[in-house]
């Protein structure tokens, strides 16, 4: 049964969003059986209106939008706690975060880096995250205000108000504020992206600047919206830029023919306005990533992530490349995780594993950014596809999907330049839909209506199930990995503390202990590998001064032991 159970669980939730939206379109079916004039209750109108008014506030309609993010998930905090890190590239983003917050771009290489190496992190020639820093940034900016989190928070509440931005440049001001409600909903409260440290946010806020500024561009060429786009350029270059380039194609390409036609603006001031603070802006930033890259690992053309994979992993980043050879590894759990992503990746270039793996993406995909309910507006799609407005946002949609496809890996941030370009859609989806009254009866106006309702009653739902310890999700709050646990421990002990961490033969790679802090040997906690009597010895006499246990990781519970030290 508990087997059965942890199949069904990633689905459990959209299993009953499917359920309540069966029920709702019953309702909706029956209640507008015969034709009404009066097919606007008064409690509606009157909401409608409060909305509308609100959304003709363009700027304050904004300000709202992120500010209910922030006081909803910190009013939440009593019910869902503050996240802790659990997966690889979360402890990754937090040793870049702590890198910087420190006032530095990278770290020296520690003497006893063999004891620490762990998993997306590069230990050489510099110690730091294999990330691009844009996300790194974004949490050392909450380290400074006291806690990592509160820049993940920051961030997806400054997503949500820049796509209602960026939908304010689209479509009518209601509608703008109805699409950027729902990017609440669905994403700005209970999502991984705020709950845990992958910083997503930031690279939807990059794709939401650069989709906001096109259509103001195009409009009034002010140097303003010129320096917006440029800097979601950046944001995006910096954060996953191979996503970032993709999602960027279709608009360059889309801003080149709108240059070269014959009703362009005058070239002087095309140029002056647009083009040279873009190309500026775009100058500058390349320059500061180069010295950043060159000091974090020798060359301003070579990535992070390039050095990690040289040094550890044989997969490649698409699936038309060939394997590295294997690296030599100093720890088991690294050779296993490395070979098991091989295994992986060989599977995906077959034909059988390769549509198995497309489907899974696509539906978790589909799971994450819309579900049954965001589905329903894409209904009108059809008649989005024709309106040549949107062609450029579904056009964006679409390369993504497709260049995403031939990537080795993929999760939804993956898609994460792309989230203001699929909101678009949805909230035009939805606007298609409002007027649609077949025989007379206002069904557009009543499954409209209901979007956001039954998504309201997701979260409710989702919140009581974490309220009463129901797991119909991933178990709220995300702070009982037995690493805090022993974390929080540690921290209350005198002194500093060494912890040698030790797996057990059926040990889940993905329950990694060993990450540290950007300066180790100033570190109240660090955490070493196990790598035998003899080799543990070096550690130890570096590390004289700190009091040394020893934790197997995959015992229960967990308890710390003091490490027995050798006579010899």
């Amino acid at each position: 049964m508990q087997n059965l159970y942890s199949r069904l669980a990633p689905y459990l939730l959209t299993l009953i969003e499917f359920l309540l939206l069966v029920a709702a379109g019953a309702l909706i079916l029956f209640s507008s059986r015969s034709p009404s004039r009066n097919d606007q209750p008064a409690a509606f109108r009157n909401i409608e209106r409060a909305f509308a008014r609100l959304a003709r506030r363009r700027r304050l309609s904004v300000m709202v939008v992120g500010l209910s993010v922030i006081a909803i998930r910190v009013a939440l905090i009593p019910v869902l706690g503050i996240p802790q890190p659990v997966a690889h590239d979360e402890f990754s983003y937090l040793l870049a975060a702590d890198t910087f917050a420190h006032g530095k771009l990278t770290n020296p290489t520690h003497p006893m880096w063999v004891h620490f190496e762990s998993f997306h992190i590069i230990e050489r020639p510099t110690y730091m995250s294999m990330y691009p820093p844009a996300q790194g940034i974004v949490l050392a900016a909450g380290q400074i205000l006291g806690h990592a989190w509160i820049g993940q928070l920051l961030a997806t509440a400054l997503m949500c108000s820049a796509i209602c931005w960026m939908l304010q440049a689209w479509l009518p001001p209601p509608w703008a504020l109805l699409g950027a409600a729902l990017a609440v909903l669905r994403l700005g409260i209970l999502s991984y992206w705020l709950n845990g440290y992958w910083s997503a946010s930031i690279v939807a806020l990059g794709g939401a600047l650069v989709l906001g500024a096109w259509p103001r561009i195009r409009r009034r060429q002010r140097v303003r919206d010129a320096l917006l786009m440029s800097l979601g350029l950046i944001i995006l270059a910096n954060s996953r830029p191979y996503e970032g380039l993709v999602f960027s194609i279709p608009i360059a390409l889309a801003m080149l023919v709108w240059l070269l036609n014959r009703n362009r603006p005058p070239f002087r001031q095309s140029l002056q306005r647009v083009v040279a603070p873009i190309f500026l802006s775009l100058l500058i930033a390349s320059i500061a990533t180069g010295y950043y890259y060159d000091r974090v690992t020798g060359s301003p053309f070579r990535m992070g992530y390039q050095v990690e994979a040289d040094t550890y992993a044989a997969v490649p980043v698409f699936l038309w490349q060939t394997p590295h050879p294997e690296s030599g590894f100093h720890h088991e759990v690294m050779r296993d995780f490395y070979s098991w992503e091989l295994k992986v990746f060989e599977t995906n270039r077959t034909f059988d594993g390769y549509l198995r793996n497309l489907w899974e993406r696509l539906t978790f995909c589909w799971r994450f950014y819309l579900g049954p309910l965001l589905t329903v507006p894409l209904l009108a799609l059809p008649c989005i596809i024709r309106q040549r407005r949107m062609q450029l946002p579904v056009l964006i949609c679409a390369f993504m999907l497709v260049a995403l496809s031939v990537e080795t890996w993929n999760m939804p941030h993956y898609f994460a330049p792309a989230t203001c370009a699929l909101y678009l859609v949805l909230a035009q989806g939805m606007r298609s839909l409002w007027p649609w009254s077949p025989a007379r009866r206002p069904l557009g106006r009543a499954i409209v209506r209901a979007i956001p309702m039954l998504a309201c009653a997701m979260i409710l739902l989702r919140l009581t199930a974490a309220a009463a310890h129901v797991q119909i999700e991933p178990a709220w709050p995300r702070n009982d990995f037995g690493r805090t646990l022993i974390e929080r421990q540690l921290e209350r002990l005198p002194g500093r503390q060494l912890v040698i961490v030790v797996y057990g033969p059926s040990h889940n790679f993905d329950h990694e202990w060993v990450f540290n802090r950007a300066d180790i040997d100033a570190a109240k906690i660090a955490w070493a590998r196990d790598m035998g009597e003899g080799a543990n010895q070096e550690l130890l006499r570096y590390f004289r001064d700190r009091r040394v246990w020893k934790v197997n990781a995959d015992s229960s519970p967990q308890q710390l032991e003091q490490y027995e030290v050798s006579a010899k």
